[in-house]
């Protein structure tokens, strides 16, 4: 167990959960990792054109993450990426206040040590083609197992803690009265800016469930294209996504005037036309399944933000 003298302790008796939402920004080899008094930023970017983040903040942090410790005292130097919690006052961050401590882990690594004592339902965290029906089909079937560990409710304690700079994070996962304990290496964050996105010049803004995006993007793979195309106006249809590939196009509407439900919010000053690397909205295909609603944005300039509630 994690000692007094350690810069970062935690307990989450939901590793399965705590899996299934690293699993969503599972698209890079590493995760940088930012601790703070409230709580882990875990993100991930791609070539500065894509980037995913989890944040496991307080107010979840009961059915997360049940125990909580910091001890920025401790901290020597950090490298400060700059970044501030976007609900958080100027009052909140005074100058002489410790710096958040940042580093990076392998992703895989880290969901491989988080899913071990759940080898017999790997099938469902295993990366698999999202559009591979005899894959779903698996799934599926594994999900409806009332002898797997989900269907259980079975779901192991992990606990975390990192020792001070440059030492690893280490891991300990307990089921019954088997433990393992793993030790993560830990690397120098890499100097990155968060891809800008102007929230204050939004070209589309739309809540929707997530299930009929995830529905939209699997019927356009099926082309196989390279790019997709978002268009959306302030008259029906409203919203499309459109993609063209070898083996031929397809579009498909989001006209809340046939299913009222199918938009639960949408604003749309004027028509918008933007196209996005398909490869890039396939890597956050398992966040569309795993999520019950999502929040889908752009600004005027073309950048994308999709933000994705999951239960």
């Amino acid at each position: 167990a994690p000692t007094n003298t350690c810069l970062f302790s935690a307990v989450s008796p939901a590793a399965r959960d705590l899996t299934l939402l690293l699993r969503c920004i599972a698209f890079a080899s590493k995760t940088q990792v930012r601790l703070s008094p409230e709580g882990l930023r875990f993100s991930a970017q791609e070539t500065s054109v894509m980037e995913g983040k989890q944040l496991l903040y307080h107010y979840i942090r009961h059915m997360i993450l049940t125990t909580f410790s910091l001890c920025l005292s401790l901290q020597i130097s950090f490298h400060n990426l700059g970044y501030q919690d976007p609900e958080a006052s100027e009052d909140d961050s005074p100058e002489n206040a410790p710096t958040p401590p940042t580093f990076q882990i392998s992703l895989p690594a880290l969901l491989e040590t988080l899913q071990i004592f759940s080898l017999g339902d790997s099938n469902a965290f295993r990366q698999q083609d999202p559009y591979d029906t005899l894959n779903a089909f698996r799934q599926n079937r594994n999900i409806n197992n009332p002898f797997s560990t989900a269907a259980l409710g079975s779901s192991a304690l992990c606990r975390i803690s990192y020792e001070n700079r440059g030492s690893p994070l280490s891991i300990q996962i307990s089921e019954t009265d088997v433990t393992t304990n793993c030790d993560l290496t830990t690397y120098q964050s890499e100097t990155t800016e968060d891809i800008p996105f102007d929230r204050e010049t939004l070209a589309l803004k739309t809540i929707m469930r997530s299930a009929h995006l995830a529905d939209a993007i699997s019927e356009l793979a099926s082309t196989n294209p390279t790019s997709i195309s978002l268009i959306a106006s302030p008259t029906a249809p409203y919203m499309s996504l459109s993609a063209t590939g070898p083996l031929g196009s397809a579009t498909v509407d989001f006209n809340k005037d046939q299913d009222p439900l199918l938009l639960e919010t949408f604003q749309c000053p004027s028509r918008f036309r933007t196209t996005y690397s398909f490869r890039h909205i396939k890597a956050v295909y398992r966040a569309m399944v795993s999520a019950s609603k999502v929040s889908v944005r752009a600004d005027e300039q073309g950048v994308l933000s999709l933000q994705f509630l999951i239960e």
